[in-house]
C-alpha cells in the first residue's frame, strides 16, 4: 500500500528506496537547488536525484548538511555523465560527485545513458559494481536503457541493475521495458514524469481530475505509483514541490488508470537511448 511519502519499494538487493522524490535537472546550482531541496524535506521528501552533468551536486550536498534530517533517513541519486564512462573514469568520477555532495556514502549511483557509439557500458557497469561491492554505494542502477541495453548487462556481468530511470509519462509508457524490468527485478522510474508540462491541458486528464478534485499533475503522478514506477518530479517552487507530493489521500481506479495507459502514443520529448551519443 502506498500510505505516504515514506512509502518505499524494495529492489532486489534488499534495499528500500522510496517510491517519490524531487528530480533537480535544470536547477541552478546554489541558492535554487538548495532552497528546492529544503522545502522538499521539510513536506517529508526523502528521495533526491541529481547527476554529475546537471552541474548542482555541490549545492544538493549543501542541502543535505544544513537539512537537520539524518544522512540515513535520505536516499541520494547521482549519475555518471557520458564522457566519463569506462572502468577507471567512471571510479574517478565517482569520486568527484561524492566530494562535490560531501558524503561518505551514495544511496543510488546510475550510467546516465547507454552511449552504444562509446561501447563503453560494460566497463562502466564493472566499475559500478566495484563501488557496490567496496560498500559505497547501496545500490546499482542505469537509466535510459532499452531491453538490449540490459540484456547485454545481464549477460555479460555479475550483478543486474537494481532500477532503470528512463523517460516515462502517458505518451511513452514503454509497456514492453517495463514488463522485462519486472520480470527480472529492475525497479522503473520515471523522468520527466509530467512531459515537462506538455500533459496538464491534455482533456482526459482534466476530466479525471475534476473527478478527484486534484490537478493533472497529481493525477499523472499518482498513475505512477500505481503502475509500480518510481517518480521524481522536479520543481522550483514550494507549492508546486508540496502540491505535487499531495497524492496520497485518493486511488485511481482501475479503468482510470487504463484509460491513462491509453494516451501512450510511444513520443518521446527526450532523445532516443539507441541514438544518443554527446559525451561532452
Amino acid at each position: 500500500m502506498i500510505k505516504d511519502l515514506r512509502s518505499t519499494t524494495t529492489l532486489h538487493n534488499g534495499i528500500e528506496m522510496p517510491r517519490f522524490g524531487l528530480g533537480v535537472f535544470q536547477v541552478k546550482d546554489g541558492e535554487e537547488v538548495v532552497s528546492s531541496i529544503k522545502a522538499a524535506i521539510e513536506v517529508g521528501y526523502r528521495s533526491i536525484d541529481t547527476a554529475a552533468i546537471y552541474g548542482n551536486e555541490e549545492g544538493v550536498g549543501r542541502a543535505i548538511s544544513e537539512s537537520g534530517v539524518a544522512r540515513e533517513e535520505l536516499f541520494i541519486t547521482t549519475k555518471v555523465w557520458n564522457g566519463d564512462q569506462g572502468y577507471d573514469t567512471t571510479l574517478k568520477a565517482f569520486e568527484e560527485s561524492m566530494k562535490k555532495l560531501g558524503l561518505d556514502y551514495l544511496d543510488l549511483y546510475l550510467i546516465h545513458w547507454p552511449v552504444p557509439a562509446q561501447g563503453k557500458y560494460l566497463d562502466t557497469w564493472r566499475a559500478l559494481e566495484k563501488l557496490y561491492k567496496d560498500g559505497k554505494i547501496r545500490a546499482i542502477g542505469v537509466s535510459n536503457f532499452k531491453i538490449h541495453h540490459l540484456e547485454d548487462i545481464i549477460s555479460n556481468c555479475e550483478i543486474k541493475p537494481m532500477v532503470n530511470q528512463v523517460e516515462y509519462h502517458p505518451r511513452l509508457i514503454q509497456q514492453d521495458l517495463h514488463k522485462f524490468c519486472k520480470e527480472n527485478e529492475i525497479q522503473l522510474e520515471a523522468w520527466s514524469p509530467l512531459m515537462q508540462g506538455q500533459l496538464l491541458e491534455e482533456p482526459v486528464l482534466v476530466e479525471i481530475a475534476q473527478k478527484y478534485k486534484k490537478s493533472t499533475a497529481q493525477i499523472i503522478l499518482r498513475w505512477d505509483l500505481q503502475n509500480e514506477v518510481v517518480t521524481i518530479p522536479k520543481s522550483v517552487k514550494p507549492h508546486r514541490i508540496a502540491e505535487n507530493a499531495n497524492i496520497f489521500d485518493f486511488e485511481l481506479t482501475e479503468d482510470d488508470v487504463k484509460v491513462i495507459n491509453g494516451l501512450n502514443q510511444n513520443k518521446r520529448i527526450g532523445p532516443d537511448p539507441d541514438e544518443f551519443n554527446r559525451i561532452s
